[in-house]
Order: C-alpha cells, then structure tokens, then sequence
C-alpha cells in the first residue's frame, strides 16, 4: 500500500511520509501483538517440561500443551499476515519503482527488526512441537500439531517466496535454511543467484579478495562455496579430497554492469561449472561466460549431514571457521537467492541473521529474466491461489468459461477446484492427462469427464492452454490448445460457486466430507501457470487476498527432470554423440529393492555395452568384458551413485566411490571407429537382452559427449519415453525379500516355507498353510454376532480381479498333449477396455500364448517360428454383460468362439518344430516384469472385472497355486473400501510406511466376522505389534523385547453390526494406546533402555503363518472391509503395497 501510493503521487513528499508513518503505527501494533505473543508462548515452553516417570499425567499435559500450541500458533498467524501483505507489494513495487530512501527505510528498519524477533520465537516453537510430536498422545494432540506445523509450513513457503535482494556491507551475514534434502545434493549440486556491485561500490575500481556464500558441513570436510579473488568470482568446491577453485577470469568484477547479474555455480559429480549471465537494460539480448573445473581423484560424492549442514551468505557469524580457500572479508554489495537444485529459495527464509544493515534492498532493474516474473506464477506444491467472490469481474451466463496456461513435468496435480457444500468442480491432472469431476446438484451424482483416449499430454514441461466451458447450463467441454478433447451433457443446472481455488486448496477444503471422496488427486500443482481467467478476465493471482505460497517467476531447473522411475516395463531413450567403447565417462543415482535389471544400454553393430543390476551388485558390460563391484547389496533403497569411465587402457567402475577395473581388451585394436550418433536407453530395451528392465529410480544422469559439455541429462527432452515417470520416485518393496530376512532367523519359517512348496506343487491354494480345516468350516457359517454373512451373494466359480497392476490366479498344471492342442474357454464380465485374460510362455517370453481386451475388443495371439497370430474382434465386449469365449490352438492353427455364435480362424505356416512354453500360465493379469516384451503395455496391466468357469481341454481348473488380490465376483452394491475375503489374504505396505517406536494408525473397519488379524508387524529380533479382534473385543498386543504386554476395547457398540467404525493405535516407547470409536484404553509396559528403531514389513488384514507367535489368541485372517487408513497422519494407498496377497479386493467392497 505504501509504495502503491508513493508511486502514484512521486511529487508528494508528504503524502508519502504520512503513508509511512501509518505503516510505522501499524507495524507498532503488530510488535505489540508479538510481545504479547512470546510471553504467552513462554508459559507454554515452561509447561513442555514433562516428566518421563508419570505417564498418566502425560497424556493429560500433552494435550493441554497441543492446544495453547495451536492457539499459540494461529497468533502467530495472525502476528504475521500483515507483514506478509507488505512484503509482498514491496517485492513487486521494487521492480517497477525506484522508493524514497528515507520513507523505506522508516518502514522496513521496522520490519526487519520485528522479523528478526519473530526468528528467536519460531524455532523455538519448532523444537517443542518435535519433543509433543514425539510423545503422540491422543488423536486431538496429534491433529493440533499437524495443523501447528502447516501453519509454519505456509509461512517459511511464504518467506521462500520473497524474490528480494539484500543489501550487505562487509559485516552481514545470513544462515539461509537450505530447504532440501541433502542426499538430493550428493551426486549434483545447483546453486543460482543474482549478484550486484553498484556504481559507487570500491569493488568495481578496486576489487578485495572476498567471501560471498558457504553450503556444506560444520567440520569443512565436504562444501562448495563462492568467492571474490584476484578481482574475478571464484567458485570452491571440495568432495573431501581437495579444493577445486574455478575462477570466471574470462569477466572481471570490475568489467561488470552495475545492475543484476545471474550467477550460478553446478556441480555433476567431480565436475563443476560456473556461469555468469549479464542481461541487457535495453533489449533482451544476454551475455554468457563459463569455466569448468574437475575435483582430484575419485571423490565425486558431496556427502553433508543433515544435522551439521549450514549455508551462510555474505560472511559468516562469530565462531564459525571457514576452510582457508574462503576465509576472506566480508562480502559488499547486493544479493538475492534464485535457486538451490529444483527448489526456490529466498534470503528471507533465514535461521539467523547477523547485522543486517538497515540500507535498503537494491531496486530490481526491468531486466530480460525479470520481465519472465511478471506474467509466471511459480507452484512449488506447498502453495496455492484463492480469487474469491468471481462473480465481481465476470458473471456465469449462457457461456461460462475457465482458461489457464500451464506448464509442468509432474504427473498428476490439483489444478482448479470450486467447492459449495457438497457440490463441487475439480479440474485435476492424472498421470499427465486432464480429469474433469463436477456435481451441481445432480439427481444421478458426480460427471467425469476426462481424457480417456489421451489425446492432450499435459506434463510435457511445455506451455499447454486448457480452457473449460459450460454452455448453456447442461454441456461441459473441455479443450487443451484450441483443440476439442472431449464435452459431456448432463442434468441442466447452473454453477453454484463464488470461489475459486488455483493449483491446490488448503488441507481442511480438500478433507472436507463433500470433496474428499470424490477427489482422485488432492497433491497441489507443482510448476508453471501463465495466467488464469475466469469470463476472459484476467486474474492477477498474487493480488488475490487469499493466495498463499506462490511466486513470480518460472524457474528452468524446476521444469528439467533430472530423474525417472521405471516399473519393470519401462523404458527412455535418446540419441547423441557418444563413445562408450573407446573414450568415455558417465555416471548416475540409481534406487531399487530388486536385485536384477537393466540399468543403461548402447549398441555398436553387434557389440554391447551396459551398465545392469545382477543379484545385489552393479556389472560394467563393454563388449563382453565385465567389471562389477565387490559388494552384493545395492538393492537396499538407498541410493547410489554409479560412475563408469573407459579408455584404451582400462575399464572402470565406481559405486559410491569403491572403484572395480579391469585392463582394456581392445587397447591394442588396430582401427577406432570415429564418433557417430548412437541410441541409448535408460530403464531397459525393447531389444532382445537377457536382463530384464529395470524397476526403481535414476536420476542425476551425466556422460561425456563429443560435440557438448557435460551436463546433467533432462530426461524430458528424450524423444522416447515409455511408461515412465519423470516426476517422482516411488520405490515399491518386493516381499521375497522381507520373506528372506524372517526365515534365515527362524527355522520355524524354514519348515513352514517347505510345507508351502510342497502343497503349492499338489496345486493348492497357498492360503491352505495358513487357514486350517477349523477355519474353512467356518467360512461356510454365518457369525451369530454379525449382521452380515461371512460372504456377500457372489456368482458361482467367478472371481473379480483388479485393484492393482498384477491381480492374477497362477496355475501349475498343462496336460501332456497341451503343446498340440488346447482348449480354453472362460467367462468374462467388464466395463473396462484394457486388460490381461490369460497368458502362457516360455522363460524368455521366446514362444507364448496370450488372450487380452484391447479397447474393448478381444484378442486372441500365439506364435510359432518368430511368426505371431493375431485373431481380434469388431465387436467390443466390455459392455458390462457376461460373455463366453473359447480360445483354441491346434498346432498352427488358432479359433476365437464367442458366446458359441460368432467363430473366428487363421493359421500360420506349418512347422515341426517345438512350442517350449512352461508353467505357471495366468489368468487375470499377469506377475511383474511379463508379458510386457509380447503385448502392449494397456492390456499387460491385469483385467478389471469378472472372470470364472475356467476350463481346459473339457474339463474344469480350480485351485490355482497362487492367488494376488482376487475375490469372488460378489454380486449387488459396492463402495469405496478394501475388501478381504473369507478365502484369506493380506496386504504388504511398501517399504515408506513403517512403524517404530513411536506412531499412530488409524483405519475405519465393517467386519463379516467378529475375529481376525487387523494389522501386525515383526521384526527379525522376534519383536512385534499385533492388532486384532477376538468375538468382538479389539486387542492390541506388543512385545519390545521385554516382555510381552496388551491392552483391549469391548466396544459398547458391536463392531459387526454392519456399519463402519475407527480404530486409532498409538505408540510412545513403552505405552500403547487404544481408541475404537469413543471408547479407550492404554498401558504402560517395560521400558527397553537398548531399544532400537527397526524397520520391519507391515501386515494388513492377516500374515502368513511364519510371522504369528504362539501368544495371540486368534491366527484368522480378517473378514470384512477396511478403508481411510493411515500412518502418522499419511494416507495408505493399497494399490501401491509392495504385494497384495490372496482374496483381497482392492477399492472395492460389497455394500451388502
């Protein structure tokens, strides 16, 4: 407001003094409120001193700290906020005006001072809030905290917004708090900033050697740095075996123009660049200059500690040592942070300051990467945009019309979202596609609309304009581009919203009752919009009062993807000029859980090389030379840095610096070929290689090339991308291995393992280890305690599939004349257009057989001598109606049968020779990794729907020797929830949810049976937590290695009276407690002084035998539907768990 009106009335020199005098009065105010504030929040400080040894007055005093934290927090909100309206309007007036010096600085010393002491209490609160976290009381204790720390959170997303420089004069000195993780900066480190020295500044005429910024660790053993020296900038970087110093002598401080200049420093592993770009004031025109450096020896890792981190700006304070190659004077001039790797940072997001001069910040001259500012807003995922009461600037009418602009690499984010009671319009992003849910009131509920033949891919890190129009209250349309994608017509009813959320919406909106179950994406927009209308008016968004967290600007490194995830079927490929065989360096991060998979690959001819996963270890491939490492356990999650350098003399390998070589077989090659454009691969191959694709990340990609510098790979710009990720890095855990871990320690896993391969040999089910004789009687019987039966109405021998990727029977058996002629006929129910029915080959996948639905036409493939038949229909049968097909092959001649009407035949050649397929062949889907190599990858992904009355050859086929995520086709009503079948199953969270010492779950449960394992956890030390119902009682027990110890709910409602209700367990060390709807319990057991914090496999809804001791007082797997569950406040997405085991529906449970 202040500097709106000094620009409008310059010539006023009263009106401005006036202005800032008002501004004075209300900052004043504000330092009032903050005072109060700290001495309100002190008495909370002095009442966090708890004592360990009373734990039931513990729970009491948490929760009455939580509170006046929340209360304390709102405050601090409120403190806040009106410093955050000014900041922002300074910020954007800096950039078109040129302030009174004295009327700013009689606002901002103001500002600063109250800022600085808003830091001394902030952290604090931050500290305390850790010690309440950790104690988790109650669930009112840990939802208080949460909405404490999102507070927190949008204010440091605020701070991070502020795009202003600051002005230092030789004894400033800023801890900027980095806001990264610091693994993220091992293998690549980017640092960008604006740097200016004024007309007046001595550096210009006669440059002193000085520091400017210091990211690393306290003990200066890894760090990189920024320097003037000898009159030119320096960029310092040390990996722990020496300095490099890159000095930018090409353009000497004092040859620089006295306005912003971008400056960034990078580093890919050992090799580093600086960059200096000096823009234009007068055109859009930019001068560039570089120099390049390489760290010694083998250290290309920047290995900092999170907790002895620090990044300080203009000098360091008192105390602090820096290494000798910045141990220099203090730094002159102006500065403002741009960005650290993807993330935006600010100055203004500090941990401390140290003697902040009160001289203004230096005015932001109209500049080419400024101007960019001006029509970007940047999303970072934490923030988003509110432009209320719409109506205002543009009325609904017979056209209603919303159009942004947007540019991304995510693949998926809330874009536009109206909410008015339980009506609602979300405009989301899935999977890099648009989709459309809205509900005004409709008499048949919510209308997708979405782009389900995907003809817009939005993630594409270019600008794509998306418009949405209602017209004429019944008809939505939806274009991307000024291309029509798709309009649907629905119940007449016009738009019921004032408000409209931009790019995300705050946690109580999107939880909210008339939203939350209808959002398939609520994670915030995460980069580039280019404007918003609503009626073709424009919306300034960081105007709009109830914007939070955004900024101006679109920053290149936040649109690059620098890593992809790859499932196992995956694949990236580019073409460049490159050497591998002869001259070559090249390296990246790598995270798996599998021990095998293809990691890089690059063809000469007939020569190969490859870099690959092979049981735990990394293999160097280079025309059949193969150099690996040493140690077996690269598949452990973590990440790795992988680096491989070849010359005529030797191939080398290097992970997280342990280097393997072995001499060059072809040094003494008579001719090198010259360097040609070769295609690579990423992830895997479509070629024919004996590895199979990879599953897991690679990021932070590097090689030498012959006609470009060494750059970090942006794998968006490779022409060929299939079924990647390039946003992300999901890493799903394989159960095998948390199998592995529990039986080489038990040798009651070992026998119980044996009896399973025995009896899975015989064909039958694996569940018949777990579930005995007792409890398949039991399945038959109706619990007199329940209101529903232990089985919905299910249609006879069919089986729902679906709910994950790899939902799938297997079976063991072929007849002997299978390989001369087989029958198969099924029956088939689905909505769906994709999805795998049967499928059948040989261990390479060589020779196979396969029947499918491709947009909704069946069809039917098998191939004999590197020939494939394919038999497809015309017609589509996902049309929700039972179908009978029989597929048959005899010898070279395949028939497709439906439904005994329509028969259709073709042959291949005759041959003699054999069709080498082998067990198992699957129904449903198939296992992870197959099938991709013979079928495309839509129809790969398991069927969605029912399929039964199985037969071969005449005869019926039970008993399948394994199931994954497969149920009876249940009849009636269904809703949101898992289902677990009375046939037994279990779900295996993927390795990120985990429990340890201290957590709290939390899931809604409607159980068919009043017994069954809820949840359970065990660690290889024998230690567990088991949560389970026995006739109706909830029970929670826990061994820390102590002892054994429990606590129990008797619900005054049944659990099984066919509604749903919560159940919330809670562990702090030693004390469990027990929530099950308003009822609770809790004990305090042993303390284990040497505890330690495990990560062990999560088990829902049952566990196999092996894992159950001999205490607990039911070993059924549940019976019924769970749904909403959750681990400390994060949500559990089923269909993501590393393994979905036996009859469990996936998203889908029987109403009835």
């Amino acid at each position: 407001m202040l500097l709106g009106e000094a620009r409008k009335q310059q010539g006023n020199a009263n009106a401005n003094v006036f202005n800032v005098e008002e501004t004075g009065r209300e900052i004043n105010e504000t330092l009032d409120k903050k005072n109060d504030v700290k001495g309100r929040f002190m008495k909370v400080l002095k009442k966090m001193h708890i004592s360990e040894q009373d734990h039931t007055k513990q729970f009491e005093q948490l929760q009455a700290i939580a509170t006046q934290a929340k209360e304390t927090a709102a405050i601090i909100t409120t403190t806040t906020d009106p410093m955050a309206e000014n900041v922002t309007k300074w910020s954007k007036d800096l950039r078109n005006f040129k302030p009174e010096r004295a009327a700013y600085e009689r606002a901002t010393v103001t500002t600063r001072d109250t800022v600085r002491s808003l830091t001394e209490l902030v952290p604090q609160l931050l500290d305390k809030l850790r010690i309440v976290e950790e104690k988790r009381a109650a669930n009112n204790v840990s939802a208080s905290i949460q909405r404490v720390r999102e507070l927190i959170a949008q204010t440091r997303s605020v701070a991070n917004k502020v795009q202003v420089s600051m002005t230092f004069e030789g004894r400033s000195a800023v801890e900027v708090n980095p806001h990264v993780n610091v693994d993220d900066l091992k293998a690549f480190t980017s640092l960008s900033l604006y740097m200016k020295f004024s007309e007046e500044n001595p550096q210009r005429k006669k440059p002193q050697d000085q520091f400017v910024l210091y990211l690393g660790n306290k003990n200066i053993k890894n760090y990189v740095g920024l320097a003037i020296k000898n009159g030119n900038l320096v960029y310092v970087y040390n990996l722990g075996a020496g300095d490099v110093n890159i000095p930018l002598d090409s353009k000497p401080i004092s040859s620089w123009p006295a306005h912003f200049n971008l400056v960034k420093i990078e580093r890919i592993g050992k090799h580093g660049k600086v960059f200096l770009t000096i823009p234009s004031l007068t055109s859009t025109a930019e001068e560039k200059f570089i120099n390049k450096g390489e760290a010694p020896g083998d250290a290309s890792l920047l290995d900092l500690d999170a907790e002895n981190t620090v990044f300080y700006v203009g000098r360091v304070p008192p105390g602090f040592k820096l290494p000798p190659s910045l141990d220099l004077p203090g730094f002159i001039g102006c500065l403002e942070l741009a960005t650290l790797n993807d993330d935006v940072i600010s100055l203004y997001n500090f941990k401390n300051i140290y003697n902040i001069t009160k001289s203004i910040p230096c005015i932001r001259d109209k500049l080419a990467f400024t101007q960019s500012r001006v029509v970007n807003y940047f999303f970072d995922g934490s923030g988003y945009a509110l432009a209320k009461n719409i109506e205002s600037r543009g009325k609904f009418g017979l056209v209603t019309r919303f159009d942004i602009e947007v540019r991304t690499p995510s693949d998926n984010g809330l874009l536009l979202l109206m909410v008015n009671g339980s009506m609602f319009f979300s405009l989301e992003m899935q999977n890099g596609y648009l989709y459309l849910q809205y509900d005004f009131g409709f008499s048949n509920g919510p209308v997708i609309l979405e782009d389900s033949m995907k003809k817009a891919l939005i993630n594409d890190a270019k600008f794509h304009e998306i418009s949405v129009i209602y017209h004429n209250s019944k008809k939505m349309i939806l274009v991307v581009d000024r291309r029509h994608i798709k309009s649907m017509e629905n119940e007449k009813k016009s738009m019921p919203f004032s408000d409209v959320y931009i790019g995300g919406a705050p946690t109580e909106i999107l939880k909210s009752s008339g939203v939350s179950s209808h959002l398939a994406i609520s994670i915030p927009f995460t980069g580039c919009m280019k404007g918003f209308q609503f009626q073709k008016k424009d919306f300034n968004l960081l105007e709009e009062p109830g914007t939070l967290g955004i900024g101006y600007g679109c920053p290149e490194e936040s649109l690059m993807s620098r890593k992809a995830y790859f499932n196992g079927e995956s694949y990236i490929a580019s073409s460049q000029k490159i050497s591998p065989f002869h001259v070559f360096e090249g390296g990246f991060n790598f995270r798996t859980l599998q021990p095998n998979g293809l990691l890089f690959y690059c063809t000469e001819d007939s020569e190969v090389f490859s870099i690959s996963m092979e049981k735990g270890n990394v293999v160097l491939n280079a025309k059949g030379v193969k150099v690996q490492t040493a140690d077996k356990s690269f598949n452990d999650g973590k990440a790795h840095f992988v680096m491989t350098t070849i010359s005529p003399e030797k191939l080398e390998l290097l992970v997280d610096e342990k280097r393997q070589s072995k001499n060059n077989p072809a040094k003494d090659a008579a001719e090198i070929k010259p360097v040609s454009t070769k295609k690579f691969y990423f992830g895997g191959s479509p070629l024919s290689t004996q590895l199979a694709n990879f599953t897991g990340c690679i990021s932070n990609a590097y090689f030498t090339r012959l006609d470009r510098d060494i750059e970090v790979e942006d794998f968006q710009r490779y022409p060929e991308k299939v079924h990647a990720s390039l946003y992300g890095c999901p890493v799903e855990s394989p159960p095998v291995a948390l199998f592995h871990k529990k039986r080489k320690n038990s040798s009651k896993a070992k026998e119980s393992h044996s009896k399973r391969a025995e009896k899975s040999k015989k064909g039958t089910s694996p569940f018949s280890s777990v579930i005995n004789k007792g409890e398949q009687e039991l399945r038959n019987q109706r619990d007199p305690h329940c209101h529903f039966s232990n089985n919905p109405k299910a249609t006879v021998q069919a089986y729902l599939f679906g709910g994950t990727a790899n939902s799938r029977q297997e079976f063991d058996y072929l007849p002997e004349d299978f390989y001369e002629r087989s029958q198969f006929s099924i029956s088939l129910k689905t909505h769906s257009s994709h999805g795998m029915i049967f499928y059948i080959a040989d261990q390479a996948e060589e020779h196979f057989m396969a029947l499918f639905i491709a947009h909704g036409r069946l069809i039917y493939m098998f191939n004999r001598d590197h020939q494939k038949l394919r038999i497809r229909t015309q017609e589509k049968y996902n049309d929700g109606q039972w179908h009978n097909v029989m597929f048959v092959r005899e010898k070279n001649i395949g028939r497709l049968i439906i439904d005994g009407l329509r028969v259709l035949e073709d042959s291949l050649p005759y041959s003699d020779n054999t069709w080498p397929v082998t067990t198992p062949f699957y129904i449903g889907g198939v296992a992870p990794g197959k099938a991709a190599k013979n079928i495309q990858i839509n129809s790969v992904y398991s069927f969605s729907g029912c399929l039964g009355s199985l037969q071969l050859n005449g005869k019926p086929v039970t008993s399948p020797s394994q199931t994954f995520s497969v149920t009876p086709c249940f009849e009636g009503p269904s809703e949101e929830g898992t289902y677990f079948s009375s046939e037994g199953g279990y779900i295996i969270l993927d390795e990120s949810f985990s429990l340890g010492l201290q957590f709290e779950v939390v899931f809604e449960v409607r159980p068919r049976r009043s017994s069954g394992i809820l949840m359970h956890a065990h660690n290889v030390n024998g230690e567990f937590l088991n949560i389970h119902m026995k006739q109706g009682q909830v029970i929670v027990k826990l061994n820390n290695g102590i002892k054994d110890f429990s606590t129990t709910v008797t619900p005054k409602q049944s659990l099984c009276d066919g509604r749903w209700h919560r159940i919330t367990v809670i562990r702090d060390a030693n004390v469990i407690q027990l929530d099950v709807d308003s009822e609770v319990n809790h004990i305090v057991g042993p303390l284990n002084p040497r505890a330690i914090d495990h990560r062990e496999p999560v088990f829902v809804g049952g566990a196999p035998e092996a894992f159950l001791t001999f205490s607990l007082t039911t070993r059924n797997s549940f019976t019924g539907c769970i749904r909403n569950f959750m681990i400390d406040e994060r949500p559990v997405i089923f269909s993501k768990a590393a393994l979905v085991s036996g009859a469990v529906s996936i998203n889908v449970c029987p109403a009835m």
